[in-house]
């Protein structure tokens, strides 16, 4: 489905920010969006009627922390089913009020776990929990598995695997915010020629998250350079966050991430959004944007820097500077809901 729309425009933008759009709602720091599936249905269908009026093409399921070992947190690690499958029928019934095609994506955030042999979860409890997951999003009407701001290649492995055992196409994408690289120190050039060794290759690669649209971009350019036969996608936070007034604030004016999408489309993405920060003021201008846009040649470093800001010493190319960095002791990843 994914290859067929963008053959036919050259390019689909997906959604923006979950979490921060929901804390403009009334989500509490350290709540579950997920609840809002059952509890809240109405907020959880004006994200994502915001989106798609905004021009999304794609819409992202208020799943991100869907698994069973992100909602044992909540003690909700007995409601998987109930909360995906749920969550893919909210988007759907608002997808079918449009007269356009609407692809619903079930997102699938990391576990929050360290996978062996660097941590202690095992191969296949952690397939077994993205399999779960992959099995309430298909009952519930999702038309593709979207797998999202993944560190490391064990659970890379472990979500593409799980997610494979239902008959659905799947996306992947990884979160470079280490110096240019994931949290466990994978490189975007690392990550493309990862994934030509999964088991089952996804419709689309890409990255999401990170420290900004500058990088986002930089990364697009690795992982296209390695991957030119892909289907990249790109889906960075809006600018970068700053506290202003005791609250995480987004940098990024809707000229510049409408900016940045056409960086991104030059750089190689095919499928472009925003993350975190990422309002539906900051969607319309990327989507206007992108239907002016007269395609250019790739974008040089410097050129990303000028438009965007500062990028990583690995994106310019500086691989000394950031290898003691990337062999330090890993942090646990956060269990926190992302912004």
């Amino acid at each position: 489905m994914l290859r067929e729309l963008i053959n036919e425009r050259g390019w689909l933008l997906a959604d923006g920010a979950t979490g921060t759009n929901f804390f403009a709602m009334g989500l509490e720091a350290g709540g579950a969006p997920e609840l809002w599936n059952i509890d809240d249905p109405e907020k959880v269908k004006a994200l994502h009627r915001g989106f798609i009026d905004a021009g999304s093409d794609i819409v992202l399921t208020n799943t991100f922390g869907g698994n069973r070992y992100r909602l044992m947190l909540h003690d909700a690690q007995d409601r998987v089913h109930e909360l995906n499958s749920e969550a893919a029928r909210i988007a759907r019934s608002v997808a079918q009020e449009t007269d356009r095609l609407v692809v619903i994506a079930g997102s699938m955030g990391p576990t929050g776990e360290i996978f062996e042999p660097v941590g202690t979860l095992c191969h296949e409890d952690g397939v077994a929990a993205f399999a779960e997951q992959a099995q309430a999003l298909m009952d519930g009407g999702a038309d593709v598995l979207w797998i999202e701001t993944i560190s490391s290649a064990e659970e890379l492995r472990a979500a593409v695997e799980g997610a494979s055992t239902v008959d659905l196409p799947i996306v992947t994408t990884m979160s470079f915010d280490t110096a240019g690289r994931t949290m466990m120190g994978i490189t975007p050039q690392g990550f493309g020629e990862l994934t030509t060794s999964l088991a089952e290759q996804p419709e689309a690669i890409g990255a999401n998250c990170g420290v900004g649209a500058a990088e986002l971009v930089a990364t697009v350019l690795g992982i296209s350079e390695v991957r030119p036969d892909a289907i990249v996608v790109a889906k960075g936070n809006c600018g970068v966050p700053e506290f202003v007034d005791g609250e995480i604030q987004y940098s990024g004016t809707p000229e510049l991430m409408a900016d940045y999408a056409c960086l991104a489309y030059d750089a190689g993405a095919r499928i472009i959004g925003g993350c975190c920060g990422t309002t539906n003021a900051h969607l319309v201008a990327m989507r206007n944007a992108l239907e002016t846009h007269e395609p250019g040649d790739r974008p040089l470093i410097q050129t990303i820097v000028a438009r965007l800001g500062e990028v990583s010493n690995l994106a310019k190319g500086d691989v000394i500077a950031t290898m003691g960095r990337s062999t330090r002791r890993r942090r646990r990843p956060s269990k926190q809901d992302r912004f």
